[in-house]
């Protein structure tokens, strides 16, 4: 019966007031207990009393007093007692009860002052001062109380009528608290059963701010779902069209040498050379594929070791230097002699630099140049790629790191070339060098891409925990 959130709130917040209202009653039904009615309406009796004698009082051995004392206590059913200043017994309207001595004052501060007399029985009292320095005493037995009685004249009523009328709006307002943090909870479980099958519009924030800070953090999730989602069905039709091509370039020319069509050595030898080429075509995507996988995951191999980044550059220039000098193009390192050492992994690093000085060869034309300049600060090193080449287009820009991203091919310089693979990869590692790379071009002025990379030892810690 209690199984959702709303009944078992509910539930909770009326055993909570039930409890507070039994600990209530428990805690007033002791004073009552301690304190019943008809405590405080004897009390208030013999305070009559007192307060009659006293304005009657006269001489200490006088006719007044004593008649006065007699006359009350005949009226009013109380026993009265009058002592000196050093507490010796002066008069006792009753002197066949067992005697009373006079109680000490801080009997007084209790709420229902009592008195034994020599037999041990309590007595309710009053005790006042007189002018003369005496002190007069109303005493009267203490009257026994049932605490059933109790219970039923004093305690039920007050229970049945206020406890009932609090018990019946506690737990209307714990129904209304219950269903303010229940109902947004049941929005959520709604919305998350048909996010996969349908659309589902982001979930109004209601609630406490717990709620509210989760409803948030779900469709914050929503979106990277749908995001993701897409992204992997723009991933599989990418893969899909970059497979495609070469496979059927490799069936196509498989078919020629089966059925004869490539019948002369040389048409066989171009065949297998197509054949080659697109399985070499298929082999690096695989490899490129994995390679963004394992970034993904954080699975990678990242050796993170000091490194010199100026040797770094001049080995990926001396490795460019031959297709550079045969496209005419001038590759050259711009360098401080002071460089600090890096702690990076020098073989992905240069997978980095090696793939955008291959796209800015492959976009500069004759006669232009790339520039490798490095700089430093006390926190971070600057690696900038730079060439003179037809530059990237303004709506390419925020695409240019995306898989299989490739810009426009009927644009100067836009020859496919590859997968779309390699920038992004470029993106994996300096990212998992907790770095960052940005890239600024201008249509026929060049293009910059910006890599920038921490000095820091506690960075290069960070990424070796990452891989153990």
């Amino acid at each position: 019966m209690f199984t959702s959130l709303r009944a078992r709130l509910w539930l909770s917040y009326a055993l909570l007031i039930a409890t507070a209202l039994g600990v209530m009653a428990v805690a007033f039904g002791f004073y009552l207990w301690r304190n019943p009615l008809l405590y405080r309406q004897t009390l208030a009796r013999l305070r009559t009393v007192e307060s009659g004698i006293i304005n009657r009082q006269g001489d200490l051995f006088g006719n007044s007093l004593s008649v006065a004392m007699d006359r009350a206590a005949k009226a009013f059913d109380v026993r009265i007692l009058l002592f000196d200043g050093a507490g010796v017994l002066l008069k006792d309207t009753d002197p066949a009860q067992p005697g009373i001595r006079l109680p000490r004052k801080a009997n007084l501060n209790r709420a229902i002052p009592t008195v034994r007399d020599e037999t041990g029985k309590l007595w309710l009292y009053t005790q006042q001062p007189l002018e003369d320095g005496t002190t007069l005493l109303v005493a009267t037995p203490r009257p026994r109380v049932p605490l059933l009685n109790i219970l039923r004249d004093e305690l039920l009523p007050i229970l049945l009528q206020g406890g009932g009328i609090a018990l019946l709006l506690s737990l209307v307002l714990a129904l209304g608290v219950a269903r303010w943090v229940a109902d947004p909870l049941q929005g959520l479980v709604a919305a998350s059963k048909h996010e996969p099958v349908g659309e589902t519009n982001p979930v109004s924030e209601r609630g406490p701010r717990e709620v509210r800070d989760l409803t948030r953090a779900f469709n914050a999730m929503i979106v990277r779902v749908r995001n993701s989602q897409t992204s992997q069905r723009k991933f599989v039709a990418n893969v899909s069209h970059e497979l495609k091509t070469p496979l059927t370039s490799i069936q196509g020319f498989a078919q020629a040498i089966l059925d004869g069509t490539a019948g002369t050595p040389a048409e066989q030898k171009q065949a297998a050379e197509v054949i080659y080429n697109e399985a070499g075509r298929m082999h690096r995507m695989a490899l490129d594929l994995l390679d963004l996988a394992r970034l993904d995951a954080g699975t990678a191999d990242i050796n993170m070791a000091p490194l010199d980044v100026r040797l770094l550059l001049d080995s990926i220039v001396e490795k460019f230097s031959l297709q550079a000098k045969k496209s005419g193009v001038n590759l050259i390192v711009d360098s401080p002699a002071d460089l600090p050492t890096l702690v990076a992994d020098g073989d992905r690093l240069a997978q980095v630099f090696t793939n955008l000085v291959d796209n800015a060869l492959r976009h500069t034309p004759t006669g232009g140049q790339i520039t490798l300049q490095v700089q430093s600060t006390q926190s971070e090193m600057e690696v900038r790629v730079s060439d003179t080449g037809f530059g990237i287009p303004d709506e390419a820009i925020p695409h240019i790191f995306e898989r299989f991203y490739q810009v426009d091919l009927s644009r100067p310089g836009g020859e496919r070339h590859g997968a779309g693979l390699g920038l992004a990869i470029v993106h994996e590692i300096v990212a998992a060098h907790s770095g960052k790379i940005t890239v600024h071009s201008h249509e026929g002025l060049g293009t910059t891409f910006i890599v920038c990379l921490p000095l820091f030892q506690r960075a290069a810690n960070t990424l070796l925990r990452r891989n153990k």
